[in-house]
């Protein structure tokens, strides 16, 4: 069984077949799932709270939306929207907080308020001075790939190899992080499901998803919601309507022990679905080749 350990900066954690739940606290009004219920301070608090309650391992907070076509939020908006929250949540629960951000100063100031993960969908490059940030923090990282911006990234997307391509890029992330002294042991990685991707490109990814574990690195799917999902099963909309599809495809993934962080928005279906699928897929490899007595 694959077993990663992911560097944070107060503890090691141990990740196996049962993938962390990453559960997302959008401070937004714009965000494709949820947008806009979150944006009151007190309400995203409450929210990040009834997650853990829910079984959360960690909490992603962002501030800006990166769903297709989103602008950019100026830095002292989005400064205004997550900083409190992260301030108080990092008072009120042991688990690790992550911010979602691309800009350094975001960052920045979200560590000195209690974030201890960095979560870029640029990979650490939407910002000259992330890098800089990284390296002088003790912050872990999670790495994404998208291709083009959140503005650009869906009009039409162009791949050769689109798992080569994204493993790739992924892996020269990492060493250049690792000239910058920032070691592989504090990084997470990401391939970006729906950034940059049609159809076809995901389910290429999610199909050979265990690719990445040659990485050697923790791999995180968000794919909560997505709207690859309803294309699948053939119904309207481009935002996945309930949590089933969603399950479904991190099922799969942990059935190829292929997914460290599970990033979702329903925590409590993910926790269940994760765990029962863990305690049935240890107890089938704990018995793998015992004769059953009793027939």
């Amino acid at each position: 069984m694959n077993e990663h350990l992911w560097q944070l900066p107060d503890r090691t954690v141990r990740i196996g077949l049962r993938p962390l739940i990453m559960g997302i606290v959008n401070v937004t009004p714009d965000s494709f799932s949820d947008g806009g219920q979150w944006l009151d301070p007190d309400r995203a608090v409450a929210h990040g709270l009834d997650l853990v309650e829910q079984g959360a391992d960690l909490l992603d907070i962002g501030g800006e939306s990166t769903r297709p076509g989103a602008d950019p939020v100026p830095l002292e908006e989005e400064l205004r929207r997550v900083l409190p929250v992260i301030e108080r949540l990092a008072k009120a629960v042991t688990v690790p907080i992550s911010i979602d951000t691309y800009k350094a100063e975001t960052a920045r100031q979200a560590l000195a308020a209690g974030a201890s993960i960095i979560n870029d969908v640029t990979a650490l490059t939407g910002d000259p001075a992330m890098l800089e940030v990284a390296a002088q923090s003790q912050a872990a990282l999670l790495l994404m790939h998208m291709q083009g911006t959140p503005k650009t990234m869906q009009i039409n997307p162009q791949y050769t190899d689109v798992v080569g391509e994204v493993y790739g890029y992924l892996e020269e992330r990492l060493a250049v992080l690792a000239r910058h002294g920032i070691g592989p042991q504090r990084v997470a990685v990401d391939p970006g499901i729906g950034f940059g991707k049609r159809l076809d490109h995901n389910l290429d990814l999610l199909a050979h998803v265990e690719r990445f574990q040659k990485l050697g690195r923790p791999v995180c799917l968000g794919v909560s919601r997505k709207g690859f999902i309803n294309r699948v099963l053939g119904r309207p909309g481009w935002v996945e309507t309930g949590n089933a599809g969603t399950l479904g495809v991190l099922l799969y993934a942990m059935s190829r022990q292929a997914v460290q962080i599970a990033r979702v928005h329903d925590v409590a279906a993910a926790h269940a679905a994760i765990t029962l699928f863990a305690a049935l897929a240890e107890r089938g490899s704990c018995h793998a080749g015992t004769p059953d007595s009793s027939v």
